[in-house]
């Protein structure tokens, strides 16, 4: 059996987000905060097993702006911290 662990992700605002508990090998959190039109917001995370492939979301990020019509957007990616679970 794999051994599962807590990962845990603080975003530079401040915000934590847990993961799990998982024995999937994830290194980063990614997160996209966006503005709307009509002045909400909209929120999208994820968890990738490496930095190249969070920052290829954040290549993908400006045509998602465009397609949904987000007046503005931070993009944000921070390294998981593990802790058994």
């Amino acid at each position: 059996m794999a051994r599962k662990y807590l990962l845990t992700a603080t975003m530079p605002d401040g915000y934590v987000k847990t993961i799990g508990p998982t024995a999937t090998a994830f290194t980063h959190y990614w997160r996209i905060v966006a503005e709307l039109e009509n002045g909400k917001t909209e929120v999208f995370w994820g968890h990738t097993k490496s930095l190249a492939e969070a920052n290829g979301k954040k290549a993908a990020t400006g045509d998602a702006a465009r397609q949904r019509g987000w007046t503005s957007y931070r993009f944000e990616v921070v390294e998981l911290e593990r802790t058994p679970a």
